[in-house]
């Protein structure tokens, strides 16, 4: 479109050539040929030409624009999927030692009430722990592959097909995130694509007005033609060189309609552009909280885990040495299974709430899911 628009810098050059046979009255059959060569060019229009090239490049910005919000939302895609599907990984292995731990109550429960010391309520619930630890397990498995499935449909791949990812380490703590949250959302208003692509679109609207306004007015135009005509025996020739003047009288209204109309897209595109400015803000106000929630969330679930692990080998060792009651050690392994299952999920949740930040603030780049994936993923 705006090669189209940029047409109209150009001269327009036509060539005409035609042959008749003409029968006059009272004459003979006379052979007509003729053949012309004619030129135009706009000198002035009063800006429409400019104004209407000026409407097509903010339309290609726009479209550049929105191809690159469309493109980082493509990636914020692939990085939730990415990493939803690490953190299935991680909940299956965390599943599977929540089973391995129950099968040892089960184990010493079966052990302590062979010796006589322990009732069958605990043996049974012992077993209905272990049960349910391995529907745990089997469950995990279930989710683990239908995120593979969501992770090839996002690369463009058929749900079957096995994606090899590399490990993602659930025990480093990231470095905590800071920065100005003003800050933030002012650079945001400058890089945000589809903010840049409406601002485009009012721009072109308003171009779109000087040209419905130039429309109404006359223009000038530099004209040649050189046209040589054949009939039978006599050849004539003629050529011509001047400027034409239109100047429009009366058109029934309509530029000045066509001028309401154009006037009314740039404000309902202004009116865009500050809906979606107050958009932006929002979205980087809420991905930010989001992520320094995340933050004091990892450290406490680091903390959670690590006293629930030691409250479950207290909770064991004192059952094992007939010091503690069965329901005990099954409170504990309950809470650390939550512990576990917490501890995975906000760790892979830390890192989609970074690419959510970047992608509110329009940085959402390939650099930056080189540092998300750590050391990059095949």
């Amino acid at each position: 479109q705006l090669g189209v628009s940029k047409a109209s810098e150009f001269p327009l050059i036509a060539l005409n050539a035609g042959e008749s046979r003409n029968w006059p009255a009272n004459s003979p059959a006379a052979n007509q040929q003729n053949i012309g060569l004619s030129a135009s060019y706009l000198l002035y229009d009063f800006g429409a030409r400019t104004s209407g090239l000026e409407s097509a490049y903010q339309l290609l910005v726009a479209a550049n624009a929105t191809q690159d919000s469309t493109v980082q939302s493509i990636f914020l895609s692939a990085v939730r999927a990415f990493y939803q599907t690490q953190a299935y990984f991680a909940a299956l292995d965390a599943a599977r030692v929540s089973e391995q731990s129950a099968l040892a109550s089960f184990a010493a429960a079966q052990a302590r009430y062979t010796a006589g010391s322990a009732t069958p309520a605990d043996k049974l619930s012992a077993q209905t722990a272990y049960s349910q630890a391995t529907l745990n397990r089997i469950t995990a498995e279930g989710n683990l592959k239908k995120a593979q499935g969501t992770l090839a449909n996002v690369l463009g791949l058929d749900a079957h097909k096995n994606i090899s990812l590399t490990n993602a380490n659930t025990d480093t703590m990231p470095a905590n995130f800071s920065g100005n949250v003003d800050a933030l959302i002012e650079q945001a208003k400058l890089y945000r694509p589809d903010l840049q692509a409406v601002a485009a679109q009012a721009k072109s609207a308003q171009a779109n007005v000087d040209v419905a306004r130039a429309a109404g007015k006359p223009t000038i135009s530099l004209a040649a033609a050189n046209n040589h005509n054949m009939i039978g025996d006599s050849n004539s020739r003629n050529s011509s060189i001047g400027i034409n003047v239109n100047v429009p009288i009366f058109s029934g209204y309509a530029p000045t309609y066509r001028v309401r109309a154009a006037e009314a897209q740039v404000e309902a595109k202004n009116a865009q552009l500050e809906r979606l400015r107050l958009q932006v803000a929002l979205d980087v106000w809420t991905a930010y909280q989001n992520l320094n929630t995340l933050t004091q969330t990892l450290q406490t679930t680091a903390d959670l885990l690590d006293s629930a692990t030691l409250s479950e080998r207290t909770a064991l060792g004192r059952y094992k040495a007939g010091l503690g009651t069965m329901l005990d050690v099954l409170n504990a392994q309950s809470t650390l299974a939550n512990a576990r299952q917490q501890r995975v999920q906000a760790t892979f949740n830390w890192n989609i709430s970074r690419a959510e930040l970047a992608q509110a603030m329009g940085n959402l780049d390939e650099n930056l899911l080189k540092t998300l994936s750590g050391v990059g993923s095949q």
